[in-house]
């Protein structure tokens, strides 16, 4: 726009209004004890109405004298660094990140104050509206400019990275400490785990450091939002709704109804935790999408672009490390974990890669047997629900569990001591008979349905008439739910009679087994991993349209009727995925699962750009 022939859009060459002399001379009068041009310079650089051309004029100046800002002008550089750069104009943003490499290249001193003041960006700024003297909003900052905000970011650090090579080893711990409260809005979460995941792409040494740091953060929120909270708040939410359309069918006389053929849905988690973390899980997928699938676009589980195997493999085992570290020792996690879930879909060598790892931990004795139950959990989880897994990879699975369970078998009766049922000793060898069952109930269809001659055949070759028969007795330990479904199912089959070892079982009184603090022995039957099946129902909306197309739901198995039992237990119910709805174990040593899953369609934001507005696809 010109006026009088004057550009007004371009930086003004005019000369600036300022007060004291030149930097240069500022800093030899300050070296001398006169101060006094000294604070003026730092009172003009805190002015909240500096303009571009101030600061462009400025930066120009310290750059000229860099060398001689040592650590004795500690404040000034700290004035300097709060200089708002961002969100001005690109000749503004080009000085500024030039000053930055000349300070850093010259005073490494103040490298760390850089980078605290490149992370301090990473979320937007909050904003509070005042009225009559009063705080009426504070939220998020939705200014336009926040992506290019977070590219000038950076930019900023791979500058710094340029100039001093070391620069990841006093980044990590940056960001670890800037990490915002897990309490924080979504919003604020979304943009900071997003840059996170930035530096990954031009700094890839410390990826696995930061996939930590995010991972852990996740299973922070995901242990705080339960399933059974997740669950109550939805259908409280649901009550609600329908108890306000009664009321407004009571005020108003409606001649159509809208929404009787298009219900609207929403994607927004009643649960406030649940919704930060179906954020930030939203986030985390579309990373390792991005990561996977050069130049990918994803449309209903459709990937269009190359698949990069080499870029993947390192995915594969960054994220492996840290389940093995935080994942797999988190009891009662229900959704960081589909993390691995979803990236295993892409290719069934990462899928097999993942149950041989699984299989690893299982029958490595040296390990904490709390280990080794989650890792059989974590088996038989994966193997049931992950449709991706062909029915191939489930009979060698099964194979290696059931041969497995077969030897521990012939130990404890080549002893020559009288066994008891003791989940405390044997808790891996009842998690895996509990994998197995669980497995055969979800996949026995599949393994039927194209050969039920073959398919009897295999189910037979397991032997599974000697693992329920034996002096362990996995029945009596294993969720009432799964028992009492694999009864019904082995018994439609002719494969196995269990119930005459149900009966028994439930007139029984539970256990006797040794007290974990020594003394004398105590009657119960105590289970670290009680109702813990990994890979149970996704809750999380948004994140979860990423998964639903991958996920094995309960199919009710109208010709199969679970045992009637004296406990009173419910059969499944129609359109519930758990088999055994609402069941809740009596003992604490029964080992179990819970459920539910949600649906829709899902576009994941690009990692390697600014987090949009919004990750809902509109429809």
């Amino acid at each position: 726009m010109e006026i009088d022939g004057r550009d007004f859009l371009k930086t003004p060459s005019v000369k600036t209004v300022r007060f004291g002399g030149s930097v240069a001379e500022t800093l030899e009068k300050h070296k001398h004890g006169d101060s006094s041009d000294y604070e003026l310079l730092k009172h003009q650089l805190v002015d909240p109405e500096i303009k571009d051309a101030q600061i462009i004029n400025w930066l120009q100046e310290f750059r000229t004298c860099v060398t001689h800002l040592t650590k004795d002008h500690e404040q000034l550089i700290y004035t300097i660094l709060r200089l708002p750069w961002l969100g001005r104009s690109q000749a503004v943003v080009d000085e500024y990140l030039a000053f930055l490499g000349n300070l850093v290249s010259a005073q490494t001193v103040y490298l760390c104050a850089c980078l605290n003041m490149v992370v301090s960006h990473f979320t937007p700024k909050r904003v509070t509206i005042c009225e009559g003297g009063v705080d009426i909003s504070d939220s998020d900052d939705e200014d336009e400019n926040l992506p290019r905000n977070f590219d000038h970011c950076h930019q900023a650090l791979q500058l710094i990275i340029r100039y001093v090579p070391s620069t990841s080893r006093f980044l990590m711990p940056i960001l670890q400490e800037s990490f915002p409260f897990i309490q924080k809005s979504s919003r604020t979460l979304e943009c900071y785990v997003h840059n996170l995941l930035r530096i990954t792409v031009y700094i890839p040494s410390i990826r696995r450091d930061i996939l930590e740091l995010i991972i852990g953060k996740l299973l922070k929120l995901d242990v705080n939002a339960s399933r059974t909270h997740i669950e109550e708040a939805e259908e409280n939410r649901v009550q609600t709704q329908k108890a306000e359309e009664q009321s407004e069918e009571c005020l108003f006389d409606m001649d159509e109804d809208v929404s009787a053929d298009e219900p609207t849905r929403t994607t927004v988690m009643a649960h406030p935790v649940a919704e930060r973390l179906d954020t930030l899980m939203a986030v985390l997928m579309a990373y390792i999408k991005d990561i996977c699938y050069v130049d990918g676009r994803c449309r209903k589980q459709l990937f269009i672009g190359s698949f990069h195997v080499e870029r993947t493999k390192e995915l594969y085992r960054d994220l492996l490390t840290v389940f093995d570290k935080l994942i797999l020792p988190t009891h009662a996690s229900c959704h960081v974990q589909y993390t691995l879930f979803y990236l295993c879909s892409f290719k069934p060598a990462l899928a097999e890669a993942f149950l041989d790892h699984l299989w690893k931990i299982l029958q490595n004795p040296s390990l904490p047997a709390v280990l080794r139950q989650a890792a059989a959990g974590y088996l038989g989880s994966f193997l049931a629900r992950a449709k991706f897994i062909p029915l191939s990879t489930v009979w060698a699975c099964l194979d290696l569990l059931i041969s497995w369970i077969h030897q521990y078998i012939d130990s404890q009766d080549s002893c020559g001591k009288q066994v008891c049922c003791d989940v405390s000793l044997h808790g891996p060898f009842y998690t895996s008979c509990q994998a197995v069952f669980y497995t055969i109930i979800f996949r026995h269809r599949a393994m039927l349905e194209a050969n039920m001659k073959k398919g009897l055949e295999y189910l037979q070759s397991l032997n599974l008439e000697r693992v329920v028969m034996c002096q362990l007795n996995p029945l009596r330990v294993c969720l009432p739910s799964i028992t009492n479904m694999f009864a019904a199912i082995t018994r439609k089959y002719q494969v196995v009679f269990c119930y005459t070892i149900i009966e028994r079982n439930n007139r029984c009184v539970l256990p006797v087994v040794r007290s974990s603090a020594g003394g004398d022995c105590v009657t119960t039957n105590t289970n670290p991993l009680d109702s813990f099946f990994p890979f149970d129902p996704y809750l999380l909306k948004r994140s979860g349209q990423l998964i639903e197309p991958l996920y094995q739901v309960w199919d009710d198995l109208l010709d199969t009727e679970p045992f009637p039992t004296k406990r009173g237990q419910q059969g499944s119910r129609e359109d519930e995925d758990d088999f055994l709805y609402g069941e809740t174990p009596q003992a604490e040593g029964i080992v179990g699962l819970t459920p539910n899953s949600y649906d829709s369609n899902f576009r994941s934001p690009s990692s390697l750009g600014s987090p949009p507005n919004s990750l809902q696809r509109p429809f």
